[in-house]
């Protein structure tokens, strides 16, 4: 159930509402403050009143005493002499010289001395004796200054809503700001940003939102080169194999070895792009389980280093490894393991001009262990490392294709790392090789059982 002030349209008429109702409660407040510490200040008048009476009675001016006054006469050597109504309070008598006055029971009463140890005491009931009457008088006070509190809440409240107006527009300029950049997110326009320079939770609020339209740019980017790329990836066999197709049709060609061995050549280049999206893509929703086992590295590594010895042919490029003998195993699963350390160093063979050195290292580091891939090839600048491991990237894209990369495999290696809780990353220079290294879980002492 909705309150009423959630029923009102805009943050300004919130605000404004809000800062009415606490002058309004404000004043209030203080209307019954006052009233609560003036309670006594009319018995108090009263005394002040029988202190007039008593000065006026001791100068001869006081014409007659009023009704229900007692005025006592004091003199050296003479009996107390009473005038007016009498009453039950014994008058007070004090020896200090000075006028005295007060509240007693349900009387006030005033002393004043008049020299030679004279005294003239004004006696007379409480006006506003007991509960009731004590706060009737205070609000026979308040009722007389009520439009003084009325004046100056009216005042309160129009400085209050001016005030709320020039915050409230501050407040609500990057939410309004937000709303329309949202609207240009829904049609389709990422490039929409809020500028602020405000530091509290609104400006926060505006520089998420700018961060989240930034990621929604880079994701649709991602999403528009992932699709040129898988075309243009996709039609460069497809074309292939067409046009030797239609040579053959033709008879322009003939179907000798050498050129079902091209046709066969493009057909796995595709059969293994589409291989390597659907493995991505499975890896990436964690569709794909890691039979995970204890697998010792160091014949991991031969293995993989022995097969790019024999794929990579002439090429020139020396391999080696550098693996201390008591690094323990790790929990991992070793086909996908393989598969990311050969993507490594076959990439790492392959922008290694001849004569250089390729080195497998691996070490143990709180609880992982880092396998590192260091070549001494042409390296890669820095502007392209944080985008290094997203699906088609391509440092030199002609180069890449001339050598049959598809810009997939360092993105399904980063998936097969993160999905062992392991990180993957590349450090690089132009013209000082590359540095590639990922770390992975180590396995538990005595544990050489396949989990699923």
């Amino acid at each position: 159930m909705s309150t009423p002030l959630e029923r009102l349209p805009t943050i300004r008429a919130k605000l404004g509402s809000t800062i009415v109702f606490a002058v309004a409660v404000t004043i209030l407040i203080s209307y019954v403050a006052i009233g609560f510490v003036l309670r006594d200040t009319p018995r108090y008048s009263e005394a002040i009143e029988a202190l007039a009476l008593a000065r006026s009675y001791a100068s001869g001016e006081l014409g007659h005493i009023p009704p229900d006054t007692m005025v006592v006469v004091r003199s050296p050597g003479v009996p107390v002499e009473r005038y007016g109504t009498r009453l039950s309070l014994a008058p007070p008598l004090f020896r200090d010289g000075l006028p005295h006055w007060g509240v007693e029971t349900r009387h006030v009463y005033a002393f004043l001395p008049t020299g030679d140890g004279s005294s003239i005491t004004v006696v007379q009931p409480s006006r506003s004796h007991g509960f009731l009457g004590r706060y009737a008088a205070t609000l026979g006070f308040l009722q007389s200054v009520w439009w003084q509190f009325l004046l100056a809440g009216a005042i309160a409240a129009v400085i209050a809503l001016l005030l709320a107006r020039w915050l409230a527009r501050g407040l609500t300029q990057p939410l309004r700001d937000m709303a329309a950049a949202a609207r240009r997110l829904s049609l389709g326009d990422y490039r929409a940003r809020v500028s602020t320079d405000r530091r509290d939770e609104v400006g926060q609020l505006a520089t998420a939102f700018n961060r989240m339209s930034q990621e929604l740019e880079q994701v649709e980017r991602s999403r528009r080169d992932l699709v040129g790329n898988v075309s243009h990836e996709l039609k460069t066999p497809i074309a292939a194999i067409r046009a030797h197709l239609e040579n053959l049709m033709d008879g322009v060609e003939r179907p000798d070895r050498e050129t079902l061995q091209v046709m066969f050549a493009q057909s796995d280049r595709l059969s293994r792009l589409v291989d390597q999206l659907l493995d991505l893509s499975k890896l990436e929703s964690g569709e794909v389980p890691l039979h995970r086992t204890d697998v010792e590295v160091e014949p991991l590594i031969d293995r993989v280093l022995s097969e790019i010895e024999v794929s990579s042919g002439g090429k020139g490029v020396r391999l080696s490894r550098a693996v201390p003998e008591n690094l323990p195993a790790i929990d991992a699963d070793a086909e996908r393991v393989h598969q990311v350390l050969f993507n490594l160093v076959d990439n790492a063979v392959r922008f290694t001009p001849g004569g250089g050195h390729v080195t497998v290292s691996a070490h143990r580091h709180d609880g992982h262990v880092e396998i590192r891939v260091v070549d001494t090839g042409v390296g890669i600048g820095g502007e392209h490392l944080p985008r290094l491991f997203e699906r088609f990237y391509r440092v030199d894209p002609a180069r890449a294709r001339e050598g049959g990369g598809t810009g997939i495999g360092l993105a399904i290696a980063r998936s097969v790392v993160e999905a062992h809780g392991g990180q993957i990353r590349a450090e690089s220079e132009p013209g000082r090789g590359s540095t590639f290294s990922f770390d992975l879980p180590v396995a538990s002492a005595g544990d050489n059982r396949r989990r699923p």
